[in-house]
């Protein structure tokens, strides 16, 4: 959901200036005139939204619900709750689709796999579409990091191994990376990690991570370090947590980053606090937003091989589109598309734009493939 460059001031970034590859979804095109093109995208038309089915939070993880949702044929989709054990620990994911290629959607921080409520039983009538919760959110397990010592846990590289290993050992496959907010630092990451696995990266207002110590000025980092200290050693921390950790604050947090607040509704409230009131859950909060060092998506992008695609909703108010254009720039980005009136989410806010264009992107780029290779899948 969130990301935590919300907490300060936007600086400029410097890129070097490049060949121009920012496309604008126009409401007067249709889809059929897309998807015969080979690389760029230049719009669609809205699709209805009868194929969007929301489901609430499952309170039982291993548990299973029928989407009122239809493939093509009449028979029923069903969006499905397993949990998998990744090095001891119980990870929460969902799955729909039997067909077509694999892809695995990748949420923000302070969300789960819920936040893609709109997008799995859609993507899932022609795809195999995994949603997982990090470890640390949703209904995941959420190791306190101070078992740890002084080691971080928390991390894009921690994050990035379970996300290679979820494709080695549930996906069972190569998949595409559909990926929000801090997820697509993540999946940026878990590319450079291992590349024979990622056939594709979509990123939906990526992060700028503008907290991150590299971007504070040289006088400020001492403060930074103290603050951070603060929040993750007294009392403060745990205060501040309770203060957001409420309906309320949810609410209004989600009021600022969705453009169309209407969106925000008290399922989608519900689906975002909930887990975060689960034991574990504060400390992991408050770890993360300390979390100042790692990558950063500049460093990240020129050392991806799969096609990258960026879309960014154009009021979002954490992470400017202004800033989020420098990475058309990169030779890996094949296109920025501009998804107007839309905020921070643009696949739980705009799921008609987000949906047609994911199906794009991986239909461009889905060649036939026998799996990963031995060296990837031991």
């Amino acid at each position: 959901m969130a990301s935590t460059s919300s907490l300060t001031p936007f600086s400029k970034m410097d890129f070097s200036k490049g060949a121009e590859k920012v496309t604008l979804i126009q409401p007067s095109l249709s889809l059929s005139k897309i998807t015969s093109l080979p690389r760029k995208i230049y719009g669609f038309s809205g699709i209805k939204s009868d194929g969007c089915v929301v489901f609430s939070r499952l309170n039982d993880p291993v548990a299973e619900k029928s989407l009122a949702s239809s493939t093509n044929n009449g028979s029923e989709l069903q969006v499905h709750t397993r949990t998998w054990n990744w090095r001891g620990y119980s990870i929460r994911y969902q799955y729909s689709g039997t067909i077509g290629p694999a892809l695995v959607l990748i949420h923000g921080f302070g969300a789960n796999s819920d936040h893609w409520r709109k997008n799995i039983p859609v993507l899932g009538k022609s795809h195999r579409v995994y949603s997982i919760d990090l470890i640390g959110y949703g209904y995941s397990d959420k190791p306190n990091p101070r078992q740890f010592g002084d080691t971080s846990f928390y991390t894009f590289e921690t994050w990035a191994t379970q996300l290679n290993d979820f494709c080695k050992e549930v996906v069972e496959d190569e998949a595409f990376f559909i990926c929000n907010s801090i997820g697509g630092v993540v999946g940026l990451q878990a590319a450079v990690m291992e590349p024979k696995i990622c056939k594709g990266i979509m990123l939906l207002n990526i992060s700028l991570r503008m907290l991150h110590i590299k971007k504070q000025p040289w006088f400020g980092r001492p403060f930074v370090r103290s603050f951070q200290n603060l929040l993750r050693s007294t009392a403060v921390g745990q205060y501040f947590f309770k203060s957001v950790a409420t309906p309320e604050a949810v609410r209004n947090i989600l009021s600022q980053c969705y453009h169309d607040t209407t969106q925000v509704t008290e399922e989608l409230v519900q689906s975002i606090l909930l887990p975060g009131l689960e034991p574990g859950a504060a400390d992991v909060f408050l770890e993360f937003i300390c979390y100042s060092g790692g990558p950063l998506p500049e460093e990240l992008l020129p050392q991806v091989k799969c096609p990258v695609l960026i879309a960014w909703g154009d009021k979002d108010p954490w992470e400017p589109i202004e800033l989020g254009r420098a990475f058309k720039n990169f030779d890996s980005v094949e296109d920025f598309v501009v998804l107007p009136n839309v905020g921070h989410c643009p696949q739980d806010e705009a799921p008609t734009l987000v949906n047609p264009l994911v199906e794009s992107f991986v239909a461009r780029h889905a060649a036939s493939s026998a799996g990963l290779t031995t060296s990837t899948s031991s």
